[in-house]
């Protein structure tokens, strides 16, 4: 279903935090990427942060933010790959307070028919966390900047 353009358009305030023991300021593609299009779409990027693959940094920094008034949603990049050091969708889960379970089916149907069976290794999550919207990407590569748009 297409967006229905007769509504107002309503502006929000958007964090993004990169999960990363590689990325840096100089080097956050993925970072760069959200950015960009959270700018081009007419929303408001309040706050960008990098953080260590660490379950707990993650928690206690998703769980900071989520407090903040101004920040009406999260978005996050990295650390939901498959390795021992992606943990970001456990640190998630553990302070979520309700989980948006269709979100992580439609990413991976919609990822899909943008590059094949490769979706399946999405661990793409939603939630609410202190009532903030929380939702995490995969790291912005060539994949998903085509199923971004």
């Amino acid at each position: 279903m297409p967006i229905d353009t007769s509504l107002d358009f309503v502006s929000i305030n958007i964090a993004v935090i990169t999960i990363s023991d590689s990325r840096t300021k100089e080097n956050d593609t993925s970072g760069d990427t959200l950015e960009k299009r959270i700018t081009d779409a007419g929303h408001t990027m309040i706050k960008r942060t990098i953080i260590p693959d660490d379950v707990s940094q993650i928690k206690e920094t998703l769980d900071t933010i989520s407090k903040e008034k101004e920040i009406d949603c999260i978005i996050t990049t990295g650390g939901t790959g498959l390795t021992g050091r992606d943990t970001t969708p456990e640190a998630v889960n553990a302070i979520a307070s309700k989980h948006i379970d269709g979100f992580g089916e439609l990413f991976r149907q919609v990822s899909f028919e943008k590059i094949g069976t490769s979706a399946i290794q999405s661990r793409a999550v939603a939630a609410l966390i202190n009532s903030t919207y929380v939702f995490l990407f995969a790291r912005i590569n060539r994949c998903m900047q085509r199923w971004l748009g």
